[in-house]
């Protein structure tokens, strides 16, 4: 849970749909997985070198950096017990990447928590689950529903779950898009990061048009583009898109982060790391 010391950020703003986001997962529609005919070649060397975020050391760096925005501390494995409203339209918030109530997430986090435990706390609420999705209503949810959470979060199924679903519907699409547009770990980062706070779909403000406005500035690497030009390009895009909406006002996970790691050019997410998240400093090292 969230130290009495590092007060949480206010309300961030969440996915979309994670309707949308699943479809352009599983069937890598154009907008978000659409394939770069120039392939490895035009890549950068950075962009071509054989580690990439899904690297365990990578992977864990990346756990930690979204951990200090969403959750004002580097220890992610320690908030599969969180659980709130914060009052953004979607519902509850939960768990080590913010599966919500109202975004479809949650729902099947805990199917397939249900499908892999029957009987869990949790199963008793899937009911209330389905009918709330897509609203942030409590309806059925409360009482009981946060404190059988905050139980299931003891079992280590639960928390085998929520990682795989982290992976399905955030970390693998991006690292996966960030792979074939031929970016290092920072680039593929710079996706993740991007996909878990605005969705993978195409609505204005969702991962798809983030990319497509990065792509009308310049080129990524596997097109022949430059690297650092394209990322400059994408994190514009992803200030804009965070602009839209009031609790998007504060950029600095781009700003006093991401932004901090490319001027650097730390392209492969090299530790030590120092950073700034809504004023907070961090450090990996």
């Amino acid at each position: 849970m969230h130290s009495p010391h590092t007060p949480r950020p206010r309300p961030r703003p969440r996915r979309r749909t994670m309707l949308t986001l699943m479809g352009a997962a599983l069937v890598a529609g154009p907008a978000l997985f659409a394939g770069q005919a120039a392939g490895a070649a035009g890549r950068s060397p950075v962009g071509a070198a054989a580690v990439g975020l899904d690297d365990p050391e990578k992977k864990e760096i990346a756990m930690q950096l979204v951990s200090s925005a969403e959750n004002s501390s580097l220890d992610w494995k320690g908030q599969y017990g969180y659980i709130e409203d914060i009052g953004d339209g979607r519902g509850y918030t939960a768990g080590i990447i913010g599966f919500c109530s109202g975004t479809h997430d949650m729902l099947e986090l805990v199917e397939l928590y249900t499908d892999r435990v029957p009987g869990n706390p949790l199963a008793p609420f899937l009911p209330a689950l389905r009918e709330v999705d897509g609203s942030d209503s409590h309806d059925g949810l409360d009482p009981g529903f946060t404190d059988a959470w905050e139980e299931a979060a003891e079992d280590e199924a639960f928390q085998q779950a929520q990682n795989d679903e982290r992976d399905r519907v955030y970390f693998n699409p991006a690292v996966s898009q960030g792979k074939e547009d031929g970016l290092g770990v920072l680039g593929q980062f710079a996706y993740y990061d991007a996909i878990v706070m605005h969705g993978g779909g195409d609505d204005p403000t969702g991962f798809g048009s983030i990319r497509q406005r990065a792509l009308d500035r310049a080129s990524t690497p596997a097109d022949g583009g430059d690297e650092v030009e394209y990322l400059n390009a994408f994190l514009d895009a992803r200030v804009w898109a965070m602009e839209q909406e009031e609790a998007h006002s504060d950029t600095s996970r781009v700003d006093t982060e991401q932004r901090v790691f490319l001027d650097a050019g730390n392209l492969d997410l090299d530790p030590p790391l120092d950073w700034h998240v809504y004023g907070d400093p961090f450090h990996i090292g």
